[in-house]
C-alpha cells in the first residue's frame, strides 16, 4: 500500500501515529494511506521555516521571481503526471484536472512579476529635508488549509503569492487527495527554492487547530465550508493571526427572457455538472425569469442532461467523473431526497447510476429539480454535487433579490442580450463576483477572488494585489538627513504641523 508522508525541510519523514485512507473514487477502493500529523510534526515544519525564511525574505525579488518562473516551467513540463495523479484521487476527468493545474499556474504567472507588485511608495521632501517611504515586507510564516475539490489550484493560489513576497509557507491539504500538493512542493524545491520555504503537513482537525494556535504562524488562508471557515477565522484571529477564510456558495444563474437559451443550456450543463458539481463556483441554481422562459429552458435542459456522459476520470469522452468519496455521495443523495420531500419536482433523478465495470465507484448521474422555493432547506444550503435546482422568478426584481438575500454571496451570473439589464443587475446584486453571460465568473489571476456574506470571512481576498496585501505588512520610514551645520540644521518639524 502506497504511503503518503509529510514534506518537511525537503522531505523529512515521521512515523505516523495515525493514518487516513485515500480512495480511488473510480473503483471505490483504498489506494493509499496518508499520515495524519500532530503538533510535533507542525513544530518541526515551523522550525525549518524559521531557519529558511529570513534569508529568503532578504533575497532580492528578481531572484525570487526566477524561482517562480522555473517552478511554472516544471509544472507545465509535468502537467500530465499531475493531472493523472489528481484524477486518481479526486475523480475529476483529465481535462478538468489539467484545468485545475492551469488555473493555479495562472497565479504563479502573476507571481513572476512580483518585483513590480511588491514595490512601495516614496515621497521626496515631505518636510524640510524629510523623505518618507513605505515598503511591503513579508509576514514571516504563512499557512494554508485547502479543500479536496481543487488540490492543485487553491494551494498555488495561496503559496504562490505568499512565497513570492518572501514568506515561508506551510500547506495543510485535504487528506482526501494529498498527493498533488506534495508533488508541487517537490517541484518547487527543484525550481530552486530553499528547503523549508514550502512544506506540506497532513492532518485533520488536530492539525488545523495546531496551525491556528501556533504562535510563530502569522497568517492563515483557508478554503472550505462556511461553518468551518467561521471557526477558522474566529480561532485564528483570537490567536493574533491575519486570517482569510473562504466558505461555501450557492451561486445563481439568472436567465432573462431574451437570453440565447441554446448557449445558456450549454453553459449550464458545464457549470452545474462539471467536476461532478464539486466546485465552490459551480452554478447549482438557475433562475429563469417568467414561466415561459422557465418552460422553454426546462424543455432544452432535459435532453442536454441526457446527453451528458458520466465516466471514469481517464475517459476522454466523459463530461464528468465520480464524486470524491462514498460518504460524500451519500450526502448528496440525502440532499436530493430532502429537496423532493420539501415539495420540489424531481424532473431528472441521478441517483442509482451505475457505471458498467465500475459498479463500486462513486458515480452519480445529473439531477434536475423544478419549482424549488427559497424557503426550502435544500435551496438554502450547499449541495456540492451534480444537482441543478430551478427557482422560477416572476420578474427582474425577484431575480435580483434571490441571490442578494441568500446567505452565501460567492458568485452569480446573468444571461441576457440586454446591456441595460446586465449593467443594472451587476450594480445591484449583493454578491462578490458577477458574470455577464459568463457562467463561472472566476476572475483572472491578476484580479482577485473572494465572495461576500457567509462565503468569506476576513477583509482581504485571494491572489492578485489583494493577495500581495494579505501576505505582507506595510513598513513606513520617515528619514531626515541634517545638512551638517553646527546647529544640526533646521529643527525637526512634523510635516502636518508646519
Amino acid at each position: 500500500m502506497r504511503q503518503i508522508d509529510h514534506f518537511i525541510a525537503g522531505g523529512a519523514s515521521f512515523a505516523p501515529a495515525r493514518e487516513s485512507d485515500v480512495f480511488d473514487p473510480n473503483k471505490g477502493v483504498v489506494q493509499a494511506k496518508v499520515a495524519l500529523g500532530d503538533k510535533a510534526v507542525l513544530d518541526a515544519a515551523v522550525e525549518a521555516a524559521k531557519k529558511a525564511q529570513p534569508a529568503w525574505a532578504n533575497t532580492n525579488p528578481q531572484r525570487r521571481a526566477r524561482v517562480m518562473f522555473e517552478f511554472k516551467r516544471l509544472v507545465e513540463q509535468n502537467i500530465d503526471e499531475l493531472a493523472h495523479m489528481l484524477s486518481s484521487e479526486h475523480g475529476k476527468v483529465l481535462a478538468d484536472a489539467k484545468g485545475d493545474v492551469q488555473r493555479g499556474l495562472d497565479v504563479i504567472e502573476f507571481c513572476c512579476g512580483i518585483p513590480h507588485a511588491q514595490k512601495g511608495e516614496y515621497t521626496l521632501g515631505a518636510g524640510p529635508g524629510i523623505d518618507v517611504y513605505s515598503s511591503r515586507v513579508p509576514l514571516g510564516i504563512g499557512a494554508g488549509i485547502t479543500p479536496f475539490n481543487f488540490p492543485a489550484m487553491i494551494p498555488m493560489w495561496m503559496f504562490g503569492v505568499a512565497v513570492a513576497v518572501g514568506n515561508a509557507f506551510i500547506l495543510k491539504p485535504s487528506e482526501r487527495d494529498p498527493s498533488v500538493p506534495v508533488r508541487l512542493a517537490e517541484l518547487f524545491l527543484e525550481a530552486g527554492a530553499p528547503e523549508g520555504i514550502l512544506q506540506v503537513v497532513h492532518g485533520d482537525k488536530e492539525m488545523v487547530d495546531a496551525i491556528l494556535d501556533h504562535p510563530d504562524i502569522a497568517g492563515v488562508s483557508f478554503v472550505g465550508s462556511s461553518d468551518i471557515a467561521h471557526y477558522v477565522y474566529n480561532r485564528g484571529v483570537a490567536a493574533g493571526k491575519r486570517v482569510q477564510a473562504m466558505g461555501g456558495a450557492k451561486n445563481h444563474g439568472i436567465v432573462m427572457p431574451d437570453a440565447d437559451l441554446d448557449q445558456v443550456v450549454n453553459d449550464l450543463t458545464g457549470a452545474a455538472f462539471g467536476s461532478a458539481g464539486e466546485r465552490c463556483m459551480a452554478l447549482p441554481v438557475v433562475v429563469p425569469v417568467g414561466d415561459e422562459t422557465a418552460d422553454r429552458l426546462r424543455e432544452k435542459l432535459i435532453p442536454a442532461m441526457d446527453a451528458l456522459k458520466v465516466g471514469i476520470s481517464t475517459d476522454p469522452d466523459a463530461h464528468y467523473g465520480p464524486v470524491v468519496t462514498a460518504a460524500h455521495k451519500a450526502k448528496v443523495e440525502g440532499w436530493i431526497q430532502k429537496c423532493a420531500d420539501e415539495g420540489a419536482e424531481l424532473v431528472v433523478d441521478g441517483r442509482g447510476f451505475k457505471l458498467q465495470g465500475y459498479e463500486d465507484g462513486y458515480f452519480m448521474g445529473p439531477s434536475l429539480f423544478d419549482h424549488v422555493t427559497p424557503d426550502m432547506e435544500s435551496y438554502k444550503e450547499e449541495i456540492f454535487g451534480p444537482v441543478l435546482q430551478m427557482v422560477r422568478a416572476k420578474d427582474f426584481e425577484e431575480a435580483v433579490a434571490l441571490p442578494s438575500k441568500h446567505q452565501y454571496g460567492n458568485g452569480v451570473a446573468i444571461f441576457t442580450r440586454n446591456g441595460h439589464a446586465a449593467r443594472e443587475f451587476a450594480a445591484r446584486v449583493n454578491v462578490g463576483m458577477v458574470g455577464i453571460n459568463v457562467p463561472i465568473p472566476v476572475p483572472v489571476a491578476y484580479h482577485t477572488f473572494g465572495g461576500w456574506k457567509r462565503s468569506a470571512f476576513g477583509d482581504t481576498n485571494q491572489h492578485g494585489m489583494e493577495g500581495v496585501k494579505f501576505w505582507t505588512k506595510v513598513k513606513t520610514v520617515t528619514a531626515r538627513w541634517p545638512d551638517g551645520s553646527p546647529d544640526g540644521g533646521n529643527a525637526f518639524v512634523i510635516p502636518t504641523m508646519g
